[in-house]
């Protein structure tokens, strides 16, 4: 019988390093796997939660079920991957803009050195309402935002008194706070990436509604019919959101390095005359 790893109770997890035994009670050896899906095992992207909290939707990522806990089909996650990333690529190889979303405590930090590596819009904190719904009322935020900034940098600041300056540069930390992440966002993104879409959920209903392509780790509570590009994964551990997240970064970065590369059709047809 293979090695088996536990991890903290609370999580209500476990991981299998070389079978994974069913509660059927079936053994299924061990098969020689590539070195992504080995790294993604490492990482735990395969434990989902518990069976009972299982959404349908799932049913055809799911490799099976162990101590009451669903296990992702790394197969399944890898393909999905892929393809997700190809997308990924597609969009900032034409330099469109993704979106990206993570408030969860696993994906604060991660989503927040996304953001600032690509120069994608973020948010991190927590989303704000009518983002992509009602664009027009956030970006004039922003725009507040952007003057405030502006006009302390300019030292126009120092015609107000002592506590208005006070008072205007708490205003700027809190707006910073929930629209930092969003500022270079000047229209409406191409897509959105969501770490969670269940805690996230509002997020995705909105970018749905825009129709708006949506990128997302989907867990095994999961609706993945709500997602465009659903790759299935456990969305609340570190570990997994670090590496997952990496992989859809390393696409952006990826196209970006492409776009930069592309040489513009029309400089090449003037040096060509």
């Amino acid at each position: 019988m293979g090695h088996i790893l536990q991890v903290p109770a609370e999580s209500a997890r476990i991981v299998c390093m070389d079978t994974l035994i069913m509660d059927q009670g079936l053994e299924i050896p061990a098969q020689p796997i590539d070195p992504e899906i080995e790294e993604m095992s490492k990482a735990g992207v395969h434990l989902g939660h518990a069976k009972s909290k299982f959404h349908p939707s799932m049913a055809p990522y799911i490799f099976g079920v162990r101590n009451y806990v669903s296990l992702i089909d790394l197969m399944k996650t890898k393909e999905k991957l892929d393809l997700a990333r190809e997308f990924i690529r597609a969009v900032a190889t034409k330099k469109g803009i993704i979106l990206l979303v993570g408030t969860r405590p696993a994906a604060k930090k991660i989503i927040r050195e996304m953001g600032e590596k690509t120069g994608m819009p973020y948010f991190s904190e927590r989303w704000i309402g009518g983002t992509l719904t009602n664009y027009k009322v956030v970006s004039k935020r922003v725009e507040y935002l952007e003057r405030l900034v502006e006009e302390r940098k300019t030292g126009e600041f120092e015609k107000y008194t002592k506590k208005e300056r006070m008072k205007k540069g708490e205003e700027i930390e809190r707006l910073t706070k929930f629209f930092g992440g969003v500022r270079s966002l000047k229209r409406m993104p191409d897509a959105v990436f969501v770490v969670d879409i269940t805690h996230d959920l509002i997020a995705v209903n909105e970018a749905r509604k825009m129709k708006i392509p949506v990128i997302a780790f989907v867990d095994t509570n999961s609706n993945a019919d709500l997602v465009t590009w659903a790759i299935p994964a456990n969305d609340d551990a570190l570990p997994s959101v670090r590496y997952m997240c990496g992989r859809v970064l390393a696409a952006i970065e990826e196209g970006a390095s492409e776009a930069r590369a592309t040489k513009d059709p029309e400089s090449i047809n003037q040096k060509a005359t």
